[in-house]
């Protein structure tokens, strides 16, 4: 008689240790990352190098944050990548035709018209967010191609004007890049966890269709995620041309799934209904410090990409293992 709850106290206690490695197994990783790349190489938590890995990881924090808002309200932005590109030329383009007072906004409305035409399309007319964004992934580089003839974009006086202070300067010896990133997360942060969107956002991602009949505008809600998505790329895009005062045309290319790994790893869900700003943001620095300091030990650019696929993969399978209190599925 005294077996049974000694039994059920166990079989608790290896549910709540499962449990807490599925929601904190990215964490305590991250630590042993850090901890290896520390005594691999000492340069590695000097102040310069880390705060050369923010000053980096600023241009897809900015991009994934507003992605957070579209994974949250239970949809996918595979096209962010693609509209960086787009945002960079174009700005750079009328930076000398306009002059960067008025090029800015023309950028930025520019981008705000595409993510219009994606949100209209999986808000209103509810068609399948990851195959409406797939397609305007190749869509937009189209259009880029199209915009810029095929060329390269480059400012003509790069020593005249202030437009490189987005990208290069600094304020109290921080740059500008990393402050634009922090406001831009204090903001949204505050936006998605203290606001009447914010909780819409989480509704409607939990449940669509219960939101909907509690009187949420369900089509609006996810029409304003991706307005937000695209304004987030479209500030990435101006950072991103005003760093290197020139571009090519594929500059964002592939960063869509470095996007996506930053937010998932960040603990939002791909089911929708969970995850934070502040946590992306820890994501985005995952990220960034574990590509870091893959280079610092002395292996290849290339291999970033297989390390990125395979912290996709562990933190899909940690969020699934999350909402099922186990690591492992019962049927295996």
């Amino acid at each position: 008689m005294q077996s049974r709850p000694a039994a059920r106290t166990g079989g608790l206690t290896g549910a709540k240790v499962g449990t807490f490695l599925a929601r904190q197994g990215i964490l305590i990783a991250f630590v042993l990352f850090m901890v290896g790349f520390t005594v691999a190489n000492e340069r590695f938590l000097e102040p310069d190098n880390i705060l050369g890995v923010i000053r980096s990881s600023a241009i897809l924090g900015v991009m994934a944050l507003g992605v957070t808002f579209v994974v949250i309200s239970g949809n996918l932005d595979l096209s962010v990548g693609s509209l960086m590109s787009f945002s960079t030329i174009v700005v750079l383009d009328l930076h000398d035709k306009l002059g960067p007072a008025l090029a800015i906004p023309a950028m930025f409305a520019m981008t705000l018209a595409i993510g219009a035409v994606i949100g209209f399309l999986v808000g209103y007319l509810r068609l399948n967010s990851l195959i409406v964004t797939l397609g305007m992934l190749s869509a937009i580089h189209g259009l880029t191609l199209t915009y810029s003839g095929g060329q390269n974009m480059d400012i003509a006086d790069k020593e005249g004007t202030w437009f490189s202070v987005f990208g290069q300067g600094e304020a109290l010896g921080i740059p500008v890049p990393i402050l634009i990133f922090a406001a831009l997360a204090a903001l949204l942060g505050i936006v998605l966890a203290k606001t009447p969107f914010g909780r819409k956002v989480y509704a409607v991602g939990g449940n669509g269709t219960a939101a909907t009949f509690s009187g949420i505008r369900r089509a609006r809600v996810v029409f304003s995620c991706y307005l937000v998505s695209a304004f987030c790329v479209a500030t990435a895009g101006l950072i991103q041309a005003s760093r290197s005062m020139g571009s090519q045309n594929t500059v964002g290319q592939g960063m869509e799934l470095e996007v996506l790994a930053a937010v998932i790893l960040g603990g939002a869900s791909l089911m929708g209904g969970s995850g934070t700003i502040f946590k992306t943001v820890i994501g985005v620095l995952i990220l960034g410090f574990i590509q870091n300091g893959l280079l610092l030990i002395g292996l290849e650019f290339y291999v970033q990409y297989v390390v990125t696929w395979i912290i996709i993969i562990l933190a899909v399978w940690l969020d699934v293992a999350a909402k099922r209190g186990r690591l492992l599925s019962p049927i295996a």
